[in-house]
């Protein structure tokens, strides 16, 4: 046999047929719907059609669930409600809010192990590729494609090109998966992917926790790719294993060959490849409004003057003159109002650790709102007292969902005011109309909160990691 890519083994078990125009149907493992859904169940309740397998597909409450107990305004209630009526009328299982699975779909999906190696998955979110961390082909879809699943459990889709991204050699302490990918996304562009379905490996990309993967992968549309995924290996197999809903038993050690049987043959070809070295990666944070536009902490704002055209001229200073930023200015100089730890890119346990690990003992001099990626990441933080580090330097710590990631629930940034993240998107009025985002990892993000200003996390991190 010709050596295969992981995408190929993917797409080779998923496609039912192809049509004349090159489209295949495919098969659809595993589908989350979440409060944006309402226009696929109003669709298919148009036609008078069920959901084709309610037991393949999974509600859950994230975007507009209120971090602060309270729903913000009735039409952010009706939201929630909605999906609840439409969940129950299909049978569907939810995570809604009060049930302890609750969270960020792409986090609570993984971490109940109904994100499962071999799977084909879709979301109508387009950072649904970060399931494919696990070893899934997943990625986002429209409202169309949405009510299509609802009544199929199949998708048309065409073949995206394949490209393998390998990052090798060691990351230096206070370098994580956040800065992988802010890196080659401001390397190679927004559109550096497009079209593209990325596997990342390499030995950095092997030694990355699955929280760091899922992080990776769910940044991967950032840089323009259908999807991104890692191949399974011994990490992967002990993260899944005992998850509520991974195979167990017999069916387990089955499981496991055919989950590493998924890592590409040698030999196997690619569309496009490109290699980072790990050690030249440093904490990385974004000037502008686009994750393109992004540095080293230790870099200066980009001079539109020294630009190669016009066009990328006018591009920077769009973006600075939206940034409130000076052509030159060094990054470390930029002030922030505020902070915010949280969303489906960095939520997650060992995000809200390594913020911790910057605050702890040190007091925020701006306010922040730090909200953990589900319900039961919330209890472990508790239970390590991680929420008592927060609260003692001054922070706010909140209920799970979206939260300020798009600011769907209530959350925002006020115009004009600039908040240093751990989002996954700093597009103009993203975070609230006006609001000006610098996207970083958890531990940059508590630095600032405790310096005022965009800071080299890695001198607050000495001794401490």
């Amino acid at each position: 046999m010709t050596p295969r890519t992981m995408l190929d083994k993917l797409w080779d078990s998923h496609e039912i047929l192809t049509r004349e125009d090159g489209a295949s149907l495919l098969w659809v493992d595993r589908h989350f719907v979440h409060e944006g859904s309402h226009h696929a169940f109003a669709k298919i309740a148009e036609r008078g059609m069920k959901v084709r397998h309610p037991e393949l597909t999974f509600g859950v409450a994230d975007h507009y669930v209120p971090t602060h107990g309270t729903a913000a305004s009735p039409d952010i209630a009706r939201m929630i409600r909605t999906l609840s009526e439409n969940t129950a009328r299909h049978g569907i299982e939810l995570f809604g809010v009060g049930d302890p699975r609750q969270g960020i779909v792409h986090v609570s999906g993984p971490e109940q192990g109904v994100t499962l190696p071999g799977l084909l998955i879709v979301c109508g979110d387009s950072h649904t590729a970060t399931h494919g961390a696990l070893g899934a082909y997943s990625f986002g879809i429209g409202a169309t494609e949405v009510a299509h699943v609802l009544a199929t459990q199949t998708i048309w889709q065409n073949k995206p090109r394949r490209m393998r991204l390998a990052v090798e050699g060691e990351l230096a302490p206070g370098v994580g998966a956040k800065d992988i990918a802010l890196n080659w996304i401001s390397l190679l562009g927004a559109d550096g992917a497009r079209g593209h379905a990325i596997e990342y490996t390499g030995s950095a990309v092997r030694g990355l926790s699955v929280e760091g993967r899922l992080t990776l992968c769910n940044l991967s549309i950032e840089g323009g790719a259908r999807s991104g995924m890692v191949p399974p290996d011994e990490v992967t197999l002990a993260w899944i294993k005992g998850r509520p809903y991974a195979p167990s038993g017999a069916q387990w050690a089955r499981a496991c060959d055919s989950f590493l049987a998924l890592a590409p043959d040698a030999g196997a070809e690619y569309d496009r490849e490109a290699t980072l070295d790990a050690a030249e990666i440093a904490p990385i944070v974004t000037w502008g409004t686009s994750p393109e536009e992004a540095l080293p902490i230790t870099g200066r704002v980009p001079d539109p003057a020294r630009a190669r055209t016009e066009a990328e001229a006018k591009r920077i200073s769009d973006s600075l003159d939206y940034m409130g930023l000076k052509p030159g200015q060094s990054l470390t100089d930029t002030q922030v109002d505020q902070i915010f730890i949280g969303s489906c890119t960095n939520g997650r346990i060992e995000d809200l650790r390594s913020a911790a690990a910057v605050l702890r003992g040190r007091k925020a001099v701006v306010p922040g709102l730090i909200s953990p990626g589900s319900a039961q990441i919330k209890q472990q933080a508790e239970a390590e007292g991680l929420d008592k580090i927060f609260t003692e330097a001054g922070l706010e710590w909140v209920d799970s969902g979206c939260s300020m990631c798009v600011g769907m629930n209530g959350d925002l940034v006020a115009a004009g005011k600039r908040c240093a993240s751990t989002t996954n998107r700093n597009f103009r009025g993203r975070q609230g109309k006006g609001a000006r985002t610098h996207l970083m990892s958890p531990a940059m993000a508590a630095a600032a909160a405790v310096t005022g200003h965009l800071t080299d996390a890695r001198p607050l991190l000495e001794g401490r990691l």
